[in-house]
């Protein structure tokens, strides 16, 4: 093709040089552009060429078909290191304290019903499990949302699961749960509780809901709690709340 049509492989080339992406210095590059696009744009041109013949000299040029990959990290705070030293030393001094200290995070919400999910099972030869073909979900469609506690002394963990929202009533309500029906037992002698967590989410310190409700369980559990948050490559910000009035 390149031989019959020399003007096909710079006019190609001049297409996806806009839209190119990857190291300038390794040998792997790829385009967002199809190959069918690029086959109606080089035919527009007066290069008549299919996608297959796109594809073919794309691959000459060093382009492979990719995926993407989370490589790229954002800008990182000037005192990250101080703030998670920091962070590490507190939970540190509670560990030797034997204070409790947990970490906890909502996990991924799960859409309940009869719908495809990864994995197999065995089951009699040609007779599978029978799925819904589509799987739209609706304003009525139950999900489950599990938050996660992890106990880092204990290095035990415990989900609680929600079928509403993911709230900071619900965040709380998880670690209220985790504390009655295991944090006391495993911490009889505890009177502080650290709690680790990512800043979104339930569990946001921005969110008045989160506070509230803390401030209520440190009330009743008569726990002087302490939140370190762990913002992506920014702050950290920690909330005290005491088990008394103030």
């Amino acid at each position: 093709m390149t031989v019959t049509n020399p003007g096909l492989l710079p006019a190609l080339e001049a297409l996806i040089e806009p839209h190119t992406l990857g190291d300038p210095v390794s040998p792997l590059r790829w385009t967002t552009l199809s190959l069918r696009s690029l086959a109606s744009a080089l035919t527009a041109q007066g290069h008549p060429a299919s996608a297959a013949t796109v594809g073919r000299l794309l691959h000459t040029l060093g382009y492979s078909l990719q995926g993407t990959a989370k490589t790229t990290e954002g800008a990182s705070h000037a005192d990250r290191d101080a703030q998670f030293t920091h962070i590490n030393a507190t939970a540190a001094a509670f560990l030797e304290d034997n204070q409790p200290v947990i970490s906890v995070d909502t996990k991924a919400k799960e859409w309940l019903g009869n719908r495809d999910r990864p994995g197999r099972t065995w089951r009699p030869g040609k007779n599978p499990i029978r799925m819904d073909c589509h799987t739209f979900t609706t304003s009525d469609q139950p999900v489950v949302i599990p938050y996660g506690i992890y106990d880092i002394a204990r290095d035990t963990g415990w989900v609680n699961v929600g079928t509403d929202h993911d709230t900071g009533e619900f965040a709380v309500e998880s670690i209220r749960r985790w504390w009655q029906q295991r944090g006391r037992k495993d911490h009889p002698d505890a009177g502080r509780l650290l709690i680790t967590a990512d800043r979104g989410g339930s569990n946001d310190p921005r969110r008045w809901t989160w506070k509230k409700h803390l401030a209520a369980f440190a009330l009743e559990s008569g726990l002087e709690i302490t939140v370190c948050h762990f913002p992506p490559g920014t702050q950290c910000r920690c909330l005290s709340v005491a088990s008394s009035s103030r």
